[in-house]
């Protein structure tokens, strides 16, 4: 036997990888499974409100209909009755839709055929990171667009389009992911015109859209697409959502649908992942369908009421030059303190005080945000919203004194 020697494992991995990084969030959430830890972090839907006895009841129903068919592997486009309920609330063919495990699995997907290096992707400052950290192995070039309280600047949008060959924009346009805030509907309108005339390609990350608990409901931008090209197979935006917020996450049941070219390579490029989503989850999921109205209507009613309780504390709690979004659905708002606090840097000493949040620097592509914080609303009891708002509150004087 030779004497051992080190194997240099970084040489071997892909020039891709070199750029891969850990989800901020994820991190976090290992600080928080401590039980006296009150987490405002995780984007995680409430558990008491998951439907226990109904998912129960719809797995004995797809064993007793299906058989061993519910355990067999199955086809890469999805549960074919699945497919053809997502496209009747569409109005589009079944076979304009793809199914994923999970939305995450699809934003992967997307950026791989279609993101080459250094390609031009847009994306709102700030967006979700879990998009970030999908594209990054792609090797994209970003370039960030402004966003208010509106969303997207679709002024500064038309400006970036005519100097910027861009192939690609992510949003988020329904209670985003972090801020909470929603695209309106003039800037859906137009994005997607100036989109369509420069030939970019439109991701439309739709998790939360049915959990609007206040305001009026909004036309996707799939919707706004599909009537402005006249075809579903013209159509150049890509819509992605999820039953993970209105049903449970780990069925891990999420979809895209898009025109036919975008689903060929996605059916290709899922079959090298992993085949195809579990056969008996999308079974499931199915007979739930039933269900997901009223499911819907006792989240929303949930998390508003969690959300006005948050705002109201951090009214009370918060020092007075704290703004924050005033979210009309989904499961966040957005905190931006004075200038010169690092969020960052503060976690440690929220964490002391038993709070956690997300800081907001990881969730800009070319970095910015230093003073800002992502707030979830979803999991907290109103008793600890009080405690975890008003420990957040000292933790920030303490930082600005």
């Amino acid at each position: 036997m030779t004497n051992a020697t080190s194997f240099n494992f970084q040489a071997a991995f892909a020039t891709r990888v070199r750029g891969m990084t850990a989800s901020a969030i994820r991190e976090i959430l290992k600080v928080t499974q401590q039980p006296d830890v009150i987490s405002f972090a995780g984007g995680l839907p409430a558990p008491e409100l998951f439907p226990l006895d109904a998912v129960r009841a719809a797995t004995t129903a797809a064993l007793d209909r299906y058989g061993p068919a519910a355990l067999q592997y199955s086809t890469t486009e999805g549960h074919p009755p699945l497919r053809e309920w997502i496209g009747q609330q569409a109005g589009i063919p079944a076979q304009n839709v793809q199914i994923l495990t999970g939305s995450q699995q699809g934003l992967d997907l997307l950026g791989k055929i279609l993101i080459s290096e250094g390609d031009t992707v847009l994306v709102e400052a700030p967006t979700y990171l879990g998009a970030l950290q999908s594209f990054q192995p792609y090797l994209p070039n970003y370039v960030q667009l402004p966003t208010d309280e509106g969303g997207i600047d679709v002024d500064a949008l038309e400006d970036i389009l005519k100097t910027t060959r861009a192939k690609l924009l992510y949003a988020v346009p329904n209670f985003q992911n972090p801020t909470g805030r929603t695209l309106n509907l003039e800037r859906r309108k137009r994005l997607v015109e100036l989109t369509a005339q420069h030939g970019v390609l439109v991701i439309e990350d739709d998790p939360y859209g049915a959990l609007r608990f206040t305001g009026e409901a909004l036309p996707s931008l799939y919707s706004l697409g599909l009537e402005l090209a006249g075809s579903v197979d013209q159509n150049h935006i890509i819509y992605s959502s999820s039953f993970s917020k209105t049903l449970v996450p780990g069925l891990r049941d999420a979809w895209v649908q898009a025109a036919r070219p975008i689903i060929q390579k996605l059916i290709m490029a899922k079959q090298g992942a992993d085949l195809h989503t579990p056969t008996l989850n999308q079974m499931i999921v199915t007979e739930l369908l039933p269900i997901l109205p009223a499911q819907i209507e006792t989240v929303k009613k949930a998390y508003g009421e969690r959300a006005q309780h948050m705002m109201a504390r951090i009214a009370t709690d918060f020092p007075g030059d704290t703004q924050h979004t005033v979210p009309e659905g989904g499961m966040f708002l957005w905190v931006t303190l004075p200038e010169g606090i690092d969020t960052q840097a503060m976690l440690p000493r929220a964490v002391e005080r038993k709070v956690a949040y997300v800081p907001g620097s990881p969730f800009y592509a070319l970095g910015g945000g230093e003073n800002t914080m992502r707030l979830s609303y979803c999991t907290a009891t109103p008793d600890q919203i009080e405690k975890g708002i008003k420990a957040l509150g000292d933790t920030i004087r303490e930082a600005l004194n």
